[in-house]
């Protein structure tokens, strides 16, 4: 039986290709929804883009048909606009039609497509309160999830494995382990703790190779990296893949002090500036403001920036500081005599789209804040010789339009585990400071 879904304004503004992922079922947009969409296309954001896109699709559609007939698009999919005239509402409550003008029509019209028995309505929206408020009248709601990975279901880049201790002995004497694939089956990069199943403090740390089909140890620096040298296992992993130029994407997912962000500008440092190996270093961040938005700064567009790339300047100064007495005397404008050199780029996520990065390292720092669509945009920049790293918190989200399961990291983290140029690592433990990881876990 095919259904009828109706679409609220902030599923299109979320993924604009939403009305096409309904297969052989009827979509449905408001005209008023349309209405709203123009309230947002003149905006300069990902939001903005959006919303102009949605609107080039319904144009193209419209020179098809009569939309307000329905129009077959893909998949056997048939979108409509329904004109959801405004004395619908009037079958509403008063308490029940709320403060947005939109939200009561689209309660109104589910309800009038709920006496078709023949199809029925569901209601799709990214609004929580919208959802509850639907299923109070009896309606058939649903969330928009189309990429959605249940966090706590996350593939986390790592597994204990229990062997036998001459399994453990041979791996260090043979730096190289090779185990049935009938019996073991791994992601590639996936890296694996083996643990003598007689004694748990003999273990080791290695990593699949899936084009060798081995079992190899950690490429390890003494010295460490700009130094900054790993404090525990995850940690390790970590700088495992970030050294290896091999792995042309790796997404670092981690609470506040775990040293995401610090580990990839070691390396990001250390590879350009050190080895040659990437002619720039590129970090860039979405500008998601707690308050009001960055126009409403002063100063110009660098002095704008500031709030919001200060996380990205402290860790560069930091590396380039150290610690100590003399830290802030060493670091100062340190990263500013980087940056004009041409060997440091900090610059928001809004000026990558449309540009191709070549023979960069490009760090995009909390990515949790984008979407897949936003993600893919991002991505789909990397040029030849450009190792791109994600870093993120997925339990710490900005953006109102996605969360922990449906967000541009965890998507990609997904796609891309079984692909030989991706590694992933979630790192769990706190090494900022004592009191940040009492902080993070007490607060």
């Amino acid at each position: 039986m095919k259904k009828r879904f109706l679409l609220d304004t902030n599923v299109l503004l979320y993924d604009p290709q939403a009305m096409f992922r309904f297969e052989n079922n009827e979509v449905v947009i408001c005209l008023t929804v349309i209405q709203e969409l123009d309230k947002f296309k003149r905006r300069l954001d990902e939001t903005g883009r959006n919303a102009r896109e949605v609107v080039r699709h319904l144009d193209e559609i419209r020179e098809r048909g009569l939309l307000t007939e329905g129009i077959e698009i893909e998949k056997g999919s048939v979108l409509r606009v329904d004109l959801c005239l405004e004395e619908e509402k009037g079958s509403l409550a008063p308490e029940l039609q709320g403060d947005s003008h939109t939200d009561a029509i689209l309660l109104a019209t589910a309800r009038r497509y709920q006496k078709d028995e023949e199809r029925p309505v569901i209601l799709v929206t990214k609004d929580a309160n919208l959802r509850v408020r639907a299923d109070a009248l009896g309606i058939v709601v649903e969330d928009y999830e189309p990429q959605s990975v249940d966090i706590e279901d996350l593939y986390s880049g790592t597994r204990i494995l229990d062997v036998p201790g001459e399994v453990v002995d041979r791996f260090f004497a043979e730096r190289k382990l090779e185990l049935s694939p009938q019996l073991y089956s791994f992601y590639p990069n996936e890296f694996l703790i083996l643990k003598d199943n007689a004694n748990e403090s003999h273990t080791a740390l290695a990593r699949f190779h899936a084009d060798k089909g081995l079992l190899l140890p950690l490429a390890k620096k003494k010295e460490g990296v700009w130094g900054i040298t790993p404090k525990n296992v995850e940690q390790n992993f970590a700088l495992d893949l970030l050294l290896d130029d091999s792995v042309q994407l790796v997404s670092l997912i981690g609470k506040a002090g775990t040293g995401k962000t610090l580990l990839a500008l070691a390396v990001g440092l250390s590879k350009t500036i050190d080895e040659g190996r990437y002619h720039k270093l590129l970090v860039s961040r979405p500008v998601f403001p707690m308050g009001k938005d960055i126009g409403y700064l002063p100063g110009d567009l660098e002095e704008k920036l500031n709030p919001w790339m200060q996380p990205i300047f402290d860790n560069v100064e930091f590396l380039l500081g150290g610690t100590g007495k003399e830290y802030y005397k060493r670091a100062s404008g340190g990263y500013k005599d980087l940056v004009n050199q041409g060997m440091l780029n900090i610059e928001p996520l809004t000026y990558i789209r449309g540009r191709s990065i070549p023979n960069q390292y490009l760090i995009v720092d909390e990515a949790q804040n984008l979407s897949p669509h936003e993600i893919k945009t991002i991505m789909t920049r990397v040029g030849e010789n450009t190792k791109i790293v994600l870093t993120g918190d997925c339990y710490q989200i900005d953006n109102p339009y996605i969360d922990s399961a449906n967000n541009g990291l965890t998507y990609v983290v997904e796609r891309f585990k079984e692909e030989g140029i991706a590694g992933h690592v979630t790192l769990t433990k706190g090494e900022r400071s004592q009191l940040s990881e009492l902080a993070t876990k007490l607060l």
